[in-house]
């Protein structure tokens, strides 16, 4: 079983920056493809990244923009969102798969996170 945490979110204005970080629970946190979901209000939860080893996925729309990255030694996943606009206003998840795929499927989910960005 892994426990994921997320941490980060809030209100930021358009073209500002965010980090949000996501600590897991668990002994084999390496081998696990992680990956960062956002569900906006009256939409689909997307996928926005993943990232297995030092491989990385990203959907179009977050393409140059964001950023995953990983911590294997702090069991930590982050993502690096800059130049934000408030169509990424969302509740952004956390998620942990056990596959080898970059889009899963995931299998553990965190709480997630508000990120809400004003014009």
């Amino acid at each position: 079983q892994v426990q994921l945490v997320e941490s980060g979110g809030g209100l930021v204005q358009a073209g500002g920056s965010l980090r949000l970080s996501c600590a897991a629970s668990g002994r084999a946190f390496g081998s696990y493809v992680m990956g960062w979901f956002r569900r906006a209000p009256g939409k689909e939860r997307e996928i926005v990244a993943g990232i297995r080893w030092s491989t990385t996925d990203y959907v179009d729309s977050v393409k140059g923009r964001f950023t995953i990255s990983r911590d294997n030694a702090k069991n930590t996943v982050y993502l690096q969102m800059s130049s934000l606009k408030p169509e990424d206003t969302a509740v952004y998840y956390c998620a942990a798969s056990l596959s080898s795929f970059l889009r899963g499927p995931y299998n553990y989910w965190g709480q997630g996170t508000q990120v809400t960005v004003s014009s």
